[in-house]
C-alpha cells in the first residue's frame, strides 16, 4: 500500500469466496469508482474456475463507463497467496451448497415449522451455523498466518456467529461484520418523512438512527432527519399502514414485504423493528407470523424457496458466461453497499459512521459482553470503534435477550464439536415448538441430510 499525494495505490485486497456471482459483482463496481484508492483485488474460492471467471470480469470494470479507478484481479488456487500482504479481507462464503440449505429451511416444514430464510436463527440457522463456523476457523487461521494486521469485512450468514469464531479463533483479529438490513429500514423512513412532510431524502444516511440488538433482530430507539423527531412521524405512518402494508415497489420479489410484521411489533413494543419482515419474523414465537403459509401471506412477506435461489444461481452462472465472454458488457451501478466507504475510511480517506457487527464491550449493556452484537460505529484511520448504543428497551429486552443466549449456546456447541448441545439450542428456539423426542429427531434428521460438512461433530 502506498500513499500519493491522488490518493492510495498498490492497496490489497483478498477476497475469500471470490467465485461469488453476486457480492463480488457488486464490490468491482464500488471499486470501480472509489476514486482514490486503487491496487489489486486477490480472489481464492475452492470453485477455482469461478474464481478465474470473476479475475476476467473484474479486469473488465477498467474500462467501465463512469470507472475512476482501476483494479487489477487474480485468480488464487491457495488461500495463502490470496491472503499474503493483504491489507483487507473480505469473507463472503456460500457454507456447504443449496443442497444442504434446502434441508435446513424446508426439513422442519414437515413438522410444521416455516422459515422465510433459514441462514441465521431457527432450526436451519443453528444448523448452518454448526457447518459454517469450522470454515470461518480455517480462514482466520489463515489470516492470522499470513496477513494478521489486516481488516477483515466478513457478509456470511450466520453473520454474528461467524463475527464470533473470527475472535474466538483468532482473539487478535480485526474483524466487523456488514448487513444491509438497516438500510431498507432507514430508506422506509424517509418515505415516512416524505409522506409526513414532503421532504425528499435521496440519501437514506440522512436519516440519522441509534441501532441495537443482534443482526437480523436489530431495533432503532431513535430517529431524525435534520431536526425533526422522526419518533412521532413514523408512529403515524405504524397506525396508517399497520393494517394494509406499505405498498411493494415490487410486488414479485421473494424478498420484499409490506412491513407489516414490523408494524405490529412497534405496536407491540413502541420500538422500530430494523431489518426485513422475513428475519424479524424467525426471531419471535411461531404462532406470531408463521404458523402457516396462510398466515404468513396474511402479513404480506415471502418464505424465499431454496429452488428460487438455485434457479437464481443458474441465472447467475449464465451471466458469468456471458460477462466472461463479452457478450453482456459490465456495467457500474449504485449498489449501495458500504463495505468501500468503510474501507475509505480506515484508510484515513474521511470519518464514517454506519452499523455493524462486533464483540460487545459495553455498547448495548444489557446484553452479555462478548457476545457479537450490532450498533452504529465510527470508522476512522485504522480503527472502528463502536457508539454507545444504550440497552435494549425493556419488553424488546427479552426477545433479544433470548437471542443472545442461543447465539452463545451454538458458538460454544460449534467450538467444542458438541451437538448435544447444539441441540439444547435447537429445542428451545422459539420455532420450534415440539415435544422433546420430536425435537431430537428432526434435529438428527437435519443434521444427517448435512452430514458430509459436520464430519468433525463424529469424530
Amino acid at each position: 500500500m502506498k500513499y500519493t499525494s491522488h490518493g492510495i495505490e498498490n492497496l490489497k485486497i483478498a477476497y475469500i469466496g471470490g467465485g461469488s456471482r453476486g457480492w463480488a459483482w457488486k464490490l468491482m463496481s464500488d471499486l470501480a469508482v472509489a476514486g482514490d484508492v486503487s491496487g489489486q483485488v486477490d480472489l481464492y474460492d475452492i470453485n477455482y474456475e469461478a474464481a478465474h471467471h470473476n479475475e476476467i470480469i473484474g479486469n473488465k470494470f477498467n474500462d467501465a463507463a463512469g470507472a475512476t479507478t482501476k483494479w487489477t484481479y487474480h485468480a488464487r488456487r491457495t488461500i495463502g497467496e490470496a491472503l499474503t500482504g493483504a491489507d483487507f479481507v473480505i469473507i463472503s462464503i456460500l457454507p456447504a451448497t443449496f443442497d444442504e440449505m434446502e434441508s435446513d429451511v424446508h426439513t422442519p416444514e414437515k413438522y410444521g415449522i416455516y422459515q422465510p430464510v433459514g441462514d441465521t436463527t431457527g432450526p436451519g440457522g443453528i444448523i448452518r451455523a454448526l457447518r459454517t463456523i469450522p470454515m470461518i476457523e480455517v480462514i482466520a487461521k489463515a489470516i492470522e498466518k499470513y496477513c494478521p494486521n489486516a481488516w477483515v469485512i466478513n457478509y456470511t450468514n450466520p453473520m454474528a456467529l461467524c463475527i464470533k469464531s473470527l475472535y474466538d479463533t483468532f482473539p487478535g483479529i480485526k474483524a466487523f461484520g456488514c448487513c444491509h438490513e438497516v438500510f431498507a429500514v432507514q430508506e422506509l423512513i424517509a418515505k415516512a418523512v416524505k409522506e409526513a412532510t414532503g421532504a425528499e431524502i435521496t440519501e437514506r444516511k440522512a436519516v440519522k438512527t441509534n441501532v441495537l440488538g443482534v443482526n437480523h433482530f436489530t431495533w432503532i430507539t431513535d430517529a431524525r432527519y435534520h431536526n425533526l423527531d422522526v419518533n412521532k412521524i413514523y408512529h403515524d405512518f405504524v397506525e396508517k399502514y399497520c393494517e394494509s402494508g406499505v405498498p411493494k415497489d415490487n410486488p414479485d420479489s421473494v424478498f420484499e414485504c409490506a412491513h407489516r410484521v414490523k408494524f405490529d411489533l412497534y405496536k407491540r413494543y413502541g420500538v422500530i423493528a430494523a431489518a426485513g419482515d422475513r428475519h424479524l419474523s424467525e426471531f419471535c414465537e411461531g404462532s406470531w407470523y408463521l404458523k402457516n403459509d396462510q398466515q404468513i401471506s396474511e402479513w404480506d412477506f415471502v418464505r424465499t424457496p431454496v429452488s428460487w435461489r438455485k434457479e437464481d444461481l443458474n441465472e447467475r452462472i449464465a451471466r458469468s458466461e456471458r460477462l466472461c465472454s463479452g457478450e453482456e458488457e459490465v456495467t457500474i451501478q449504485n449498489t449501495g453497499e458500504d463495505g468501500v466507504r468503510q474501507i475509505r475510511a480506515l484508510l484515513g480517506l474521511g470519518d464514517y459512521t454506519t452499523n455493524v457487527n462486533l464483540p460487545n464491550m459495553g455498547q448495548i449493556p444489557n446484553l452479555p459482553l462478548g457476545i457479537v452484537v450490532e450498533t452504529n460505529a465510527a470508522f476512522r484511520d485504522n480503527s472502528v470503534d463502536p457508539i454507545f448504543a444504550g440497552a435494549v428497551p425493556e419488553g424488546v429486552w427479552q426477545l433479544v435477550s433470548r437471542a443472545a443466549d442461543a447465539q452463545a449456546m451454538v458458538a460454544t456447541a460449534a467450538r467444542e464439536r458438541d451437538l448435544d448441545l447444539a441441540f439444547k439450542a435447537f429445542a428451545n428456539d422459539p420455532l420450534v415448538n415440539l415435544d422433546l423426542p420430536t425435537a431430537r429427531k428432526l434435529f438428527d434428521e437435519m443434521v444427517e441430510n448435512t452430514k458430509e460438512y459436520l464430519i468433525e461433530y463424529f469424530k
